[in-house]
Order: structure tokens, then C-alpha cells, then sequence
């Protein structure tokens, strides 16, 4: 997903000269062939996350598209300030790419999980917030935000996730259909989907076919879109590697008012002491597959 994404950038510098690339000292091995071909058009400003926050500021507003690439702790969390009165503040379209989305640092520990990420996004006005599930969703999340006109938040894993699309989609902001079906829906955003999708299949040898859908933008949600999706519905399960108070559940609860119940699977509202690898770390926490599973049999 990482490498679909930021391919799809540096192919777009090939038409575009606006295009500038900060790194905090991330991604080694990644920009090497576009520092290469654009040295005036990178740069590593190492373990300086706020001045790097400042720094793209100030080349936004010199005409530069800026893209800021780091892992999410470093890149929202300890430029927080910078992030919300150089950026957000001034509404400069300065994208923010952040690596490392939910628990895919595990075992690295709680200082390399972005678990709250979307909440103390949802704070910043003027920012969007997408949330890939696959590399498909993570292209067309890079074109969109290559075409904004405003700041936006990217987070992604970077395990190698499959395609989970069969093909092409042409608006990352409307929710994406996974899998037709009814009574129960299943929405979720960001790599945890693969675990969903496994999931669904499991439902299906079972006879129970949910709705399931992608939400790749979190911020600003698509309302009128979901609520057209989710008419009608039994229950509405949202499943995601973030904190659930927080998160895509708590903001589909806040925003569309349903008739129904929305059962959000995600993480407690604790640091995470324990140490495990990400498949152990989902299922230490209720989303695995077959977690997933018994939550939508008890809807029906």
C-alpha cells in the first residue's frame, strides 16, 4: 500500500514540477530513484519533525506541493502545533503521509502504534483524513490528494496488503462496496479490511451475507452517501485498528443517527502494554476474523 502510494506520486512528477518531498529521516530506500532525478525537489531534514512541519509550510506557500512523509507518531503526534497553526490554520494543501496506520509496527511497542491518530485528526479543521484498506484505494487516495486544494492526511500500513478491489475506483471519497448484501453491514477503513473480508467469507459458508463497505474517507465522512448504503439496516458493525471512542465507529455514530445499532469493534481506550505481532495484537483485541465473525452472528 505505502509503495503504491508514493509511486503514484513520483509518476506524477514527471508531469508536474510543483512537487517537493520531505522526509524526517523515514522511507530510506524509498525516494532513492526520485533524489536521484529531482535533488532540488527533496529533502531529508532528519530528527526535526516540527521544524520539517514548518519548513513545508513555508514552501506551500511559495507555490510548492508539498508531500511530508513519516511515521505517524512523528509526523501528527509531536507536530501537533506545527501541523494545526502552520497548516490546518492557513489551509495550506500540504500533504501529510503517514506511515504505520493501527498496530503494523508491532511488537515495536505503544510509542509506534497510531491508534488515536483519527481522533486527534478529527480536532484540525480544513484536514482530510483518508484511510486506504489496499494499494488500489492508496492510488486513487495520491491522485486525490495531489489534485486538493487543501491539507490532507494520509495514513498507511506498509505490509505488502493485497488488492482487494477487482479494478479501478474513481472517487476515494465515497465509501467503496466490498461485497452486496443486507441486513447486517460491515464498514471498516485501512488494512484491517483484509481481516474483514475474511470474515465476510466465513459469514457467507455460514448463510449470512452482510453489506461491506470501505470507508476510506474518514474526514469528512460521506454522510449522505452511508446513510443511503445503510437504510434499512438490522445493525451496522464497524471494525478498525484505532481506538473505538474515537474512530470511524464513533464518527458514523455522532453523524448519521441511525435507527439501528452500530457495534464498534476496535481498540480500548488503554495503552497497549502488551507485545505481540500484528495478527496476535488483532486477536488479542477482538479483531480477528473470527471475532468479527461472532459480533454479526449476534446481530442477526
Amino acid at each position: 500500500m505505502r509503495n503504491a502510494f508514493i509511486n503514484t506520486v513520483l509518476d506524477a512528477c514527471a508531469q508536474r514540477d510543483d512537487i517537493f518531498i520531505i522526509s524526517g529521516d523515514a522511507g530510506l530506500g524509498v525516494f532513492d530513484d526520485f533524489k536521484e532525478r529531482y535533488p532540488q525537489r527533496f529533502l531529508n531534514l532528519g530528527v526535526a519533525e516540527q521544524n520539517m512541519t514548518g519548513f513545508a509550510a513555508g514552501l506551500a506557500m511559495t507555490g510548492f506541493k508539498v508531500v511530508v512523509y513519516n511515521i505517524i507518531p512523528f509526523l501528527l503526534y509531536r507536530c501537533y502545533e506545527q501541523v494545526r497553526n502552520d497548516i490546518c490554520y492557513q489551509e495550506l494543501p500540504v500533504i501529510l503521509v503517514g506511515i504505520g496506520s493501527g498496530v503494523t509496527y508491532a511488537p515495536m511497542g505503544m510509542s509506534h502504534y497510531a491508534v488515536e491518530d483519527i481522533g486527534i485528526a478529527s480536532t484540525l479543521p480544513n484536514l482530510q483524513v483518508l484511510s486506504p484498506c489496499d494499494p488500489v484505494e492508496a492510488r486513487c487516495a495520491a491522485n486525490h490528494a495531489l489534485a486538493a486544494s487543501q491539507p490532507v492526511y494520509v495514513r498507511l500500513a506498509k505490509r505488502g496488503e493485497p488488492d482487494l478491489h477487482p479494478g479501478k475506483i474513481e472517487d476515494i471519497a465515497l465509501p467503496q462496496v466490498l461485497r452486496a448484501g443486507g441486513q447486517v453491514a460491515l464498514l471498516c477503513h485501512g488494512s484491517i479490511t483484509e481481516e474483514v473480508l475474511k470474515a465476510h467469507a466465513m459469514l457467507v459458508a455460514e448463510g449470512c451475507c452482510p453489506l461491506l463497505v470501505s470507508v476510506p474517507m474518514v474526514q469528512p465522512l460521506p454522510v449522505e452517501q452511508l446513510r443511503n448504503l445503510l437504510g434499512g439496516m438490522r445493525a451496522v458493525v464497524v471494525v478498525e485498528e484505532h481506538y473505538r471512542q474515537c474512530g470511524l465507529g464513533a464518527a458514523v455514530a455522532a453523524q448519521l443517527s441511525l435507527a439501528c445499532p452500530i457495534i464498534k469493534l476496535g481498540l480500548p481506550e488503554r495503552f497497549i502494554h502488551e507485545i505481540r505481532d500484528t495478527a496476535g495484537m488483532r486477536s488479542q483485541f477482538g479483531l480477528d476474523a473470527g471475532s468479527i465473525v461472532q459480533a454479526v452472528m449476534q446481530c442477526r
